[in-house]
């Protein structure tokens, strides 16, 4: 496959961002549906002009009908981009594990390093790299507000992150939230900002304590540079994280033996975006949050979750229960090997 994609850009050039762009407009218009230009411009990242002549076509093709409400997919639309999408798969090149584990997990795409993270924390280099290289596969060319979250898993990728991801795209990243009290080096604006080194692009800072009351929360929010970054938030076109064990989370985040007993009590498994939830998916628990809520990443139309290790097999299982269709995920063998334990590949 990889041999013959060579020989086709060799007398198309452009064959692979035409192919890219036009999955991701049909895939948006299949999530969003009902949408207009303006809105799909924004979920695709393409220009209004370009975005038109691309829907022109595809309108020709007989794949998507307009109507005053907005561009949806016709039958035939919906059966080929069903088609495409399991093309896109191999064309991504998942090997049969990490195509059985992007299945029950139901979402787009999985790559699986090999090693366990818990025991080995280089594995976590090799997954920033693959990260990278996901990055580079799933973005079309455009430009990108990415919303990044903390922790020792994205502090440890972001350094693998390559600056050829900036060739043909222009980055702004941009935290999910301020501080958490955790080690300076792993929380969301020092991960942000090395993610912009790494990769070459702009970062917005929000240095705001994570627990505020909502007095001090209204306060904050109307200061004049937290507002802007957080409308600058609002507006992440991709979205960078990791999902926490909830037993390693409650520890970094020093909780109260009250709320820990509440955690084991609701049987939390995992952590992520301020939600502990149980293995069912259903949030238990949810902190005071200043930033990207997690009812607000089912919009977001590239999406990227980094998280290994056998101690997070049940926390990724869980959470990709809350997470969107069009989430990619980044794991190791450790996790995957659990996650898929008793299933028949």
């Amino acid at each position: 496959m990889e041999e013959s994609i060579s020989v086709l850009q060799q007398v198309v050039p452009d064959i692979m961002t035409v192919l890219i762009n036009r999955y991701h407009i049909l895939r948006s218009i299949n999530m969003y549906a009902p949408v207009g230009r303006r809105i799909l411009s924004e979920k695709v990242s393409l220009s209004e002009r370009t975005l038109r002549t691309e829907t022109d076509f595809l309108r020709k093709q007989g794949l998507l009908s307009s109507s005053q409400s907005g561009m949806q997919l016709t039958p035939k639309g919906e059966k080929v981009y069903l088609e495409l999408e399991l093309f896109m798969g191999i064309l991504f090149k998942m090997n049969p594990k990490e195509k059985a584990l992007a299945d029950y997990l139901n979402i787009q795409f999985c790559r699986i390093v090999l090693g366990d993270s818990d025991l080995d924390a280089t594995v976590l280099d090799e997954m920033g790299k693959e990260a990278s290289k996901g990055l580079n596969m799933l973005l079309p060319a455009g430009d990108y507000i990415v919303a990044v979250a903390g922790g020792n898993t994205m502090a440890r990728a972001a350094a693998h992150f390559s600056p050829e991801l900036s060739g043909n795209r222009k980055f702004v990243f941009v935290p999910t939230r301020g501080g958490l009290g955790e080690s300076m080096s792993i929380q969301a604006n020092s991960v942000s900002d090395l993610m912009a080194q790494s990769v070459g692009g702009e970062n917005m800072a929000l240095f705001v304590p994570d627990n505020l009351s909502e007095q001090a929360y209204a306060t904050m929010k109307s200061e004049p540079s937290i507002k802007h970054t957080l409308e600058v938030m609002k507006k992440a076109n991709c979205l960078l994280y990791s999902i926490g064990n909830a037993k390693v989370m409650m520890d970094r985040r020093k909780m109260s033996p009250e709320e820990i007993a509440f955690l084991n009590e609701k049987n939390a498994v995992g952590e992520a975006f301020g939600c502990y939830f149980n293995e069912n998916g259903e949030i238990v628990y949810r902190l005071s949050r200043f930033g990207l809520q997690i009812e607000e990443i089912d919009k977001i139309p590239y999406e990227m979750a980094i998280a290994g290790g056998q101690s997070k097999a049940k926390a990724i299982k869980a959470f990709m229960k809350l997470a969107p269709h069009q989430t990619w995920l980044i794991t190791d063998m450790g996790a995957a090997n659990l996650i898929l334990k008793g299933i028949t590949l």
